[in-house]
């Protein structure tokens, strides 16, 4: 800690992250786990990216939403993990003040911006479902862009916004989060002085983001689930249906997690649990998207096809 010009109190320069302190002799094991969730992450949306980018016939705004969704999983769990990776054997488990804002501002934008695609991804299955023989001209490359850039701006400035009032806050100490990264509601619990201004840009944020991005997609399936059932046959149903229902279980994990963290008392009795349950977010849903959308995914699977074929072919 530093001292403060003016003040008879200290200046938090640096913060502790406890991490899994509860665990001590399973630290070995919990290393191997995260890292293997880690390592699969990386690679599995690396494998989407790359069978999206050299596939001509999954050059759709579908995928193109995808390719940019598998992106933003790669740095969403690359804010958090290699740290808490690096964190695990260590005694002193610190972070600068300036690291630990930095790291939530990446967290932050990253989480923001996937709330809003998320949202473009179910407008374009509204699209594709509600309104067919307009699709191409309703989903243009330029609204695709569009859309993918405004999240990225958005998410950017939202988080911006918390980290100038968290830059605002005055930590005194202590200095000991109980977490495996820098995340805003433990930060604000060790703040010495008024954090009202920040809930309320919070409580702001949170209407705008996760309200606004959860009724366009309650919106968009509302309308595709009365398209579902005008079709006669139950086979069709089931065929249309099946175009978004993967799309519908990755929206309900990552909003469905972010709720129990975020919605729990803060109390001390739930920061353990909380924990536990950000690990699902941070790590399994990044882990879990590029599996969720290709496993029933038949375009998926034939361009996997149409890729083994073509390294046979490359190979004789």
């Amino acid at each position: 800690m530093a001292m403060a010009e003016g003040r008879n109190s200290t200046t938090v320069a640096r913060f502790i992250l406890l991490g899994f302190f509860e665990f001590p002799r399973l630290s070995g094991f919990l290393f191997s786990i995260f890292l293997g969730i880690y390592l699969m992450t990386m690679s599995w949306n690396l494998a989407l990216i790359t069978l999206i980018k050299i596939d001509s016939y999954l050059h759709t705004p579908m995928y193109f939403f995808l390719n940019k969704l598998a992106f933003l999983d790669i740095c969403y769990v690359s804010s958090t993990v290699p740290k808490m990776l690096s964190d695990i054997f260590k005694k002193q488990k610190s972070i600068s003040f300036m690291g630990c804002a930095m790291q939530y501002f990446f967290f932050s934008s990253l989480g923001l911006t996937e709330c809003c695609l998320l949202a473009a991804m179910a407008y374009d299955r509204y699209a594709a479902i509600c309104n067919p023989l307009l699709y191409t001209a309703i989903m243009s490359p330029t609204l695709c862009v569009q859309m993918v850039a405004g999240s990225c701006i958005a998410g950017f400035f939202g988080s911006l916004i918390q980290l100038c009032g968290l830059l605002q806050l005055y930590f005194c100490g202590p200095n000991v989060i109980n977490h495996f990264f820098c995340d805003l509601p433990q930060l604000m619990i060790l703040a010495c002085s008024d954090s009202f201004f920040l809930q309320v840009i919070i409580s702001v944020l949170t209407v705008i983001f996760g309200l606004a991005s959860v009724l366009v997609i309650i919106i968009s399936y509302g309308c595709i689930i009365v398209t579902i059932l005008k079709i006669s046959s139950g086979e069709g149903r089931f065929k249309t249906f099946n175009t978004c229902a993967s799309h519908l279980i990755a929206v309900t994990l990552f909003f469905g997690s972010g709720v129990v963290v975020y919605l729990c008392s803060s109390s001390d009795d739930s920061l353990s649990q909380n924990k536990m349950a950000s690990i699902v977010y941070t790590m399994l849903i990044p882990m879990l998207n590029p599996l969720i959308y290709s496993l029933r995914n038949k375009e998926i699977k034939d361009a996997l096809n149409r890729w083994k074929k073509r390294i046979f072919f490359l190979n004789f």
